[in-house]
């Protein structure tokens, strides 16, 4: 009938001029569900096949005779990058270690004293190792790697990036549990019988808590600054005040809690003392 409007339909709809408001929503609409449907994919484009080129200083000829499309070469980067994804513990972990224990070593005769000085540790050490990966480029790296290798369309590609981050995950955290086993075994700590954790699954749930914070504090930076005075799990002697604890060491130190005691069949007798008096001064500095 005369009076029947239609909306108009193909062709019609198409020509009708959209508002720039409409488009934008349009737009971000597509994009977020074609996002959903594939996920985000690794990208590389900052990083120009030319200047890598003129960086490692070698001839386009010979780079051109290895990979003839340049997209073979980021193919073989993003293996690499895979393999190395995960970066090792620094040196200053190591130094941090050394201080805290010759500040210590007068406490490890009580129980209350190891207690303390395996918590001084946790504490301490949970900060520097979240302040060394919120603000290393490798991890961002490595997260980015994880989040994204399964949207990479070269299939064999990415079946090999899988086994890449998976050895070099399980690497990772082979050193964490074996840290982790030689530090509580000192101080004559164990896993609580009956959970069913090994150091190596303590590990992983380790790790895991660290790198949950992290990526949280990218887009949260007050995480990282944020600090309570607290005395959790017991650590704080009587004789000394609450301590300053960051959000790193209260997560991680909550997990470590859960899983680990005293081994009540450790003897703590004067040979034992003197042979730990021992390790930890071959920990501390040469001018300690």
């Amino acid at each position: 009938m005369k009076g029947d409007v239609q909306a108009p339909t193909g062709l019609a709809r198409r020509g009708r001029r959209l508002s720039d408001l409409e488009t934008e929503r349009r737009m971000l609409r597509a994009a977020m569900s074609m996002v959903r449907s594939t996920g985000l994919t690794v990208s590389l484009d900052h990083i120009s096949f030319e200047d890598v080129i003129r960086e490692a200083d070698v001839s386009r000829s010979a780079v051109y005779r290895r990979w003839p499309y340049k997209d073979l070469f980021f193919s073989d980067l993003v293996r690499q990058l895979a393999a190395d994804a995960t970066p090792g513990i620094v040196e200053d972990e190591l130094e941090l270690m050394r201080l805290i224990v010759t500040e210590n070593l007068d406490r490890i005769g009580t129980p209350e004293g190891r207690h303390h000085l395996v918590t001084e540790l946790f504490r301490r050490l949970s900060l520097l190792d979240f302040q060394t990966m919120y603000d290393s480029p490798g991890w961002r790296t490595y997260v980015a790697l994880h989040a994204t290798f399964m949207s990479l369309a070269d299939g064999a590609l990415r079946d090999q990036v899988q086994v890449a981050l998976a050895e070099s995950e399980r690497a990772h955290n082979a050193r964490i549990a074996r840290a982790w086993q030689e530090l509580t075994g000192l101080f004559g700590y164990r896993l609580k019988p009956g959970h069913g954790v090994t150091f190596e699954s303590l590990a992983t749930l380790l790790s895991a808590t660290m790198r949950g914070l992290v990526i949280m504090a990218l887009a949260m930076p007050e995480m990282a600054a944020q600090r309570v005075q607290a005395s959790p799990f017991g650590a704080r002697p009587r004789e000394m005040p609450e301590q300053e604890w960051s959000l790193p060491a209260l997560g991680l130190g909550a997990v470590a809690s859960a899983f680990l005691e005293p081994d009540p069949g450790i003897s703590w007798d004067g040979e034992r003392l003197a042979a730990i008096r021992q390790v930890l001064q071959a920990w501390a500095p040469p001018d300690a």
